[in-house]
């Protein structure tokens, strides 16, 4: 590791992972980590979260872990406070978490509605709008948002509330980005393509929507989709958040970084 965030801390939202393995938050943090980042890892899941502080703690590092459920206020703001708190600052927010349920406007209900945007987008807004006022006292920061490819195009499975709170975080973060451009906050996102996370092998809804419920053939079936031939795994998302949030990326802001294979330049 070449130290890229050596001396800055970092908040990750969502840094535990539903099942074993690695997912986007989790292997983030431990990137963040291994580049030198001190890191406060939060999740609903205060075991995950203990996990992923474990490992980076076992490898050398220096990680807080906090339990935080993004759709309350009061959650969001003690995970900040943390941040301050143990490690003096917050130079980097990753802002990692989402829920995928399944259906189209039809078929979802209002309560699944409200409760994925109070997850997916409100938690997002949550987190940018305790976390910016720390940055510009002092002097600064880099925000990343996990957006997904659904921002911007059918990905073949019915899912308006994904496809809905995705592009408005996409468009959150551009509009952010101006906002405080010349105020040293740059806001950016991640726009991941079909990945082999636990997430998507636990969403149930997704392998029933693809395979039947099969689960090694939604893997294939997603494999085959991609122009690369396979899908990304969150190793991929964590090194693109890495870049986003280095100062390597110092005069880059507002952009949705796609990390998907090829699949989005495909016609059908």
């Amino acid at each position: 590791m070449s130290g890229r965030l050596e001396g800055k801390a970092a908040l990750v939202m969502g840094a535990g992972s539903v099942g074993p393995g690695w997912g986007n938050g989790k292997a983030t943090s431990v990137l963040f980590a291994r580049e030198g980042a001190s890191v406060v890892c939060a999740d609903i899941n205060a075991a995950a979260a203990e996990e992923t502080a474990r490992i980076i703690r076992s490898e050398g590092g220096r990680a807080e872990a906090i339990a935080c459920d993004v759709s309350r206020h009061s959650d969001v703001k003690a995970a900040v406070a943390t941040t301050l708190g143990t490690f003096g600052r917050l130079d980097v927010l990753d802002n990692n978490v989402g829920l995928a349920e399944v259906g189209g406007v039809v078929e979802l209900s209002e309560a699944d509605w409200d409760r994925i945007f109070a997850v997916n987008l409100k938690g997002a807004f949550l987190a940018m709008k305790e976390a910016i006022p720390a940055m510009l006292s002092q002097g600064g920061g880099a925000i990343v948002n996990i957006s997904s490819i659904a921002a911007i195009r059918w990905t073949g499975v019915p899912y308006a509330t994904y496809y809905a709170t995705k592009a408005a975080l996409s468009h959150l973060t551009r509009t952010t980005a101006v906002e405080y451009a010349g105020r040293g906050i740059r806001v950016n996102a991640v726009l991941p393509g079909l990945m082999k996370t636990p997430m998507v092998e636990k969403s149930a809804g997704l392998a029933e929507s693809y395979s039947g419920g099969d689960v090694e053939e939604m893997w294939r079936v997603r494999d085959a989709q991609v122009p690369m031939g396979h899908m990304g795994d969150a190793w991929d998302v964590a090194h693109a958040a890495l870049f986003l949030a280095s100062d390597e990326a110092k005069y880059v802001t507002g952009i949705e970084l796609v990390v998907d294979g090829g699949i989005t330049l495909k016609t059908g």
